[in-house]
């Protein structure tokens, strides 16, 4: 047994993208502790950097010291008591796991179904709600990692706001990368993740909830299901001010990593880096079109850093990302679901959305098919 030194790879599938060396230093910085007065200051930073992601100013806006899964759960277990009714929209793979939280946290959900490649339809979810007005919550994916498909959260957002229902939006792919309003398009709850367009290490989930959705939280009639998660006890730590309670022991180093992202995002801005991520995808687009490769989303609802491709007939799926990965240390990624083995996802998502990485993409994958 020896020191792990992994191979050098070009991340290109969905997640986790190529972190930039800025943010991989940012790790290597000595480990203080959870509760210094330093940290804590960081721990500001960190929410403020993330307001300017989320373009909110809601208060309770943090990291999750987990994953993007654990954001999505954190939404769930504050917001769904048991009984609620919860609409819940899906076009893909995470869509079905809302659901799954929704049922596990004792709520009834109510499905509202798209095609897979497809975007969520407006209209389905207004008839939903017409239809159950006692609906306490709407759930979408605004970025559909398992098929790319970008869907009209502003729209969705307006008909559950016309129908008294919160609403709890997964901007796991789509933050940092596309257009994103908290604020303008009132969503009272959110979560994200830090390895996709934030081009941050994984393990931490951003998340945002509203002065509405805490209210929620505030007068549930049962306990939160879950203690890690509760925001009543981790606002204790991510709170205002210089005293904070002691809840967990944050991963320090990962929150160095994530601040330094953000720190480099908002150097970059917001509208410059959605131009970098579109322009990366114009560039994916034009070099797979004479190849043949044709992608499932309809441009008008399509990601620019999640591109679903159909598979050309004939090519086998695991071979062809086999050697990808063998002979030129370059990760693109398999279709989920319902496109298992049909298509192939390639990830223009943060550092990895630059014009030399999408040129080395097309030139490796011109050359496995030719063969």
């Amino acid at each position: 047994m020896q020191s792990f030194n992994p191979p050098i790879r070009t991340l290109m599938g969905p997640g986790p993208s190529d972190i930039h060396p800025r943010v991989l230093s940012a790790m290597a910085r000595p480990t203080i502790g959870h509760l210094d007065p330093a940290f804590v200051g960081m721990m500001d930073e960190i929410k403020e950097l993330l307001k300017y992601a989320f373009q909110t100013e809601n208060a309770l806006t943090m990291p999750v010291s987990a994953p993007g899964s654990a954001g999505m759960e954190t939404c769930f277990v504050n917001l769904v008591e048991p009984g609620d009714k919860v609409i819940v929209c899906i076009n893909g793979v995470f869509g079905g796991r809302m659901k799954e939280n929704i049922e596990r946290f004792g709520g009834e959900a109510i499905v509202v179904e798209d095609e897979w490649g497809t975007a969520v339809t407006p209209a389905k979810v207004e008839a939903a709600c017409k239809a159950h007005p006692d609906a306490k919550i709407v759930a979408f994916v605004h970025a559909e990692t398992s098929t790319g498909a970008l869907s009209d959260a502003e729209t969705i957002c307006k008909i559950a706001q016309e129908n008294d229902c919160l609403t709890i939006v997964d901007a796991v792919t789509s933050l940092g990368g596309v257009e994103l309003k908290v604020d303008a398009w009132g969503i009272d709850a959110i979560y994200s993740g830090t390895q996709k367009c934030l081009s941050c290490v994984p393990g931490l989930s951003p998340i945002s909830f509203n002065e509405k959705a805490l209210e929620k939280v505030r007068n549930r009639s049962t306990k939160v299901a879950s203690w890690f998660m509760d925001l009543n006890l981790v606002m204790g730590y991510w709170g205002q001010g210089a005293k904070r309670a002691y809840h967990h022991t944050a991963p320090v180093n990962t929150l160095y990593a994530l601040h330094e992202s953000l720190v480099m995002l908002k150097e970059e801005g917001l509208e410059a880096s959605h131009a970098r991520h579109a322009a990366a995808h114009q560039q994916l687009k034009a070099g797979l079109e004479p190849m043949g490769i044709s992608f499932v989303v309809p441009e008008a609802n399509r990601l620019p850093q999640l591109n679903t491709v159909i598979i050309p007939e004939g090519v086998d799926d695991a071979e062809v990302r086999s050697r990808l990965l063998s002979e030129y240390n370059l990760e693109i990624g398999a279709g989920l679901g319902a496109l298992a083995g049909k298509v192939w996802r390639i990830g223009l998502m943060g550092d990895s959305a630059r014009k030399e990485k999408v040129l080395f993409c097309l030139a490796a994958l011109k050359e496995v098919l030719a063969k």
